[in-house]
């Protein structure tokens, strides 16, 4: 794959608790000089990614909601999401209810989906859904995808990568085998060549979520 199509599939990330400013601005200027997709930054920088990034198509700005475990709720959610939205971005990664999804609750995951994807929709931005695939079996990850499909979103995520594991080939082939084309799969956390970029492509990504999108794209 050639290095600018590459480019175009990666959300540029910065998530670390410990990031800054200075941090920040250095993600959107790369973002801006390799085409990449989005830069993805927690929501307190959301307002400043977004002035960095004025005046153009791409990159967009991208921000996480009940990040990462996904355990706030559905109320705080939304609120998240709407006001990240009003900040100015214009795609939303929010984490599923994992333990409500473990125990089999799958309408509580559905309507917790459903109420995030509707502001977000309200606003004509994108909603990716984070399952945390580290976390969950098989069978579960099928579940998930079914729920989100049902719930209306745009993506399926992997992974927040903050948990015990990123993404892998298996699991993205699998949720691709269970999406069929009808949803957009990210695949993100431990992403660091270009190798392992391109194996996940193949498997079914469409999306790459990675803080070593630079390193991966100069990875000849």
């Amino acid at each position: 794959m050639e290095t600018k199509a590459l480019a175009s599939l990666i959300d540029h990330t910065c998530l670390k608790p410990e990031a800054t400013q200075a941090d920040v601005v250095q993600l959107c200027a790369e973002a801006r000089a390799h085409g990449f997709a989005a830069v993805c930054v927690n929501p307190i920088w959301v307002s400043l990614a977004v002035q960095e990034l004025a005046h153009q198509t791409a990159p967009v700005v991208c921000t996480v909601v009940g990040f990462p475990l996904g355990a706030t709720t559905t109320e705080v959610k939304v609120f998240e999401a709407q006001q990240a939205l009003e900040n100015g971005a214009r795609e939303i990664d929010m984490v599923i209810a994992i333990g409500k999804l473990k125990e089999g609750d799958l309408a509580f995951v559905e309507a917790d989906i459903r109420a995030v994807v509707t502001a977000v929709h309200r606003c004509q931005a994108i909603c990716k859904v984070i399952i945390e695939t580290a976390l969950l079996s098989d069978s579960e990850k099928v579940r998930a995808c079914q729920v989100i499909q049902a719930a209306g979103g745009d993506f399926v995520k992997t992974s927040s990568g903050f948990s015990s594991a990123g993404a892998t080939v298996a699991d993205v082939r699998l949720l691709r085998q269970t999406v069929g084309k009808t949803l957009g799969i990210k695949a993100s956390g431990g992403i660091r060549d270009r190798a392992k970029a391109i194996q996940l492509i193949a498997a079914g990504a469409t999306r790459l979520g990675t803080s070593h999108g630079v390193a991966i794209l100069a990875d000849d």
